[in-house]
């Protein structure tokens, strides 16, 4: 068995045992991030029948997934970092899902451009749970404007995504995207990555975003 088949299986196993100690039994996708890594590491997870992976440029998504897609038509594949507008055609094209929308006129282009080829890519906005300046996500203050203005933009809105600040504890920053997207009334959440997911778990996140856990530390 390759080491990411058994990485993953692992991690699977280990936020069933941990959700079932607290009698949940809804247990959330992993999104094997594949970012930097070569292809080789990733088939062995495809052969497996994982079907989620995610990227975060959209130029290295293009040369790493366009072929494979072709023959794997179940795989989907997660826009997980920031996207410019310049990339958004491309993004369209490939991507089954974008994490990373934060602002009207990235959603407006979106949905422009997945009008064109006739796709609905299914949508999480990005929040800025920990109002950090440096970090991309809209505010809490500003997020039901953005709601309302995708829906208006008929995106396909299905959820909410965070990264919580370095070196905190993530608990309270996903409990209260948990209330967030449940008073949005959204079905999908999108937080937890290698160092917490046990935590988001717990917290209702539906999809977790691993990378390093799966794949080891990239160089």
């Amino acid at each position: 068995m390759h080491t990411t088949v058994k990485n993953l299986i692992d991690i699977q196993n280990n936020i069933k045992v941990y959700l079932n100690k607290l009698n949940i039994n809804n247990y959330p996708k992993i999104i094997a991030v594949s970012k930097t890594f070569k292809i080789d590491k990733i088939l062995p997870l495809i052969e497996h029948g994982h079907l989620n992976f995610g990227e975060n440029k959209v130029q290295e998504a293009v040369e790493k997934w366009t072929e494979i897609k072709k023959t794997n038509s179940k795989i989907k594949l997660h826009m997980i970092g920031k996207l410019q507008t310049n990339k958004v055609k491309f993004a369209v094209k490939l991507f089954d899902y974008i994490h990373s929308v934060d602002s009207e006129k990235l959603a407006k282009k979106i949905a422009d451009e997945q009008n064109k080829i006739n796709k609905k890519i299914k949508i999480f906005l990005q929040v800025n749970i920990g109002d950090e300046n440096q970090k991309s996500g809209i505010h809490k203050n500003e997020l039901y404007h953005l709601v309302s203005y995708c829906k208006k933009m008929h995106l396909d809105l299905i959820g909410l995504m965070c990264i919580p600040p370095v070196d905190t504890d993530p608990e309270f920053y996903f409990e209260e995207m948990k209330k967030l997207n449940q008073d949005l009334g959204f079905t999908e959440l999108s937080m937890g990555m290698s160092s917490d997911f046990l935590k988001a778990a717990e917290h209702k996140s539906t999809y977790i975003r691993i990378g390093s856990s799966i794949f080891g530390q990239r160089l």
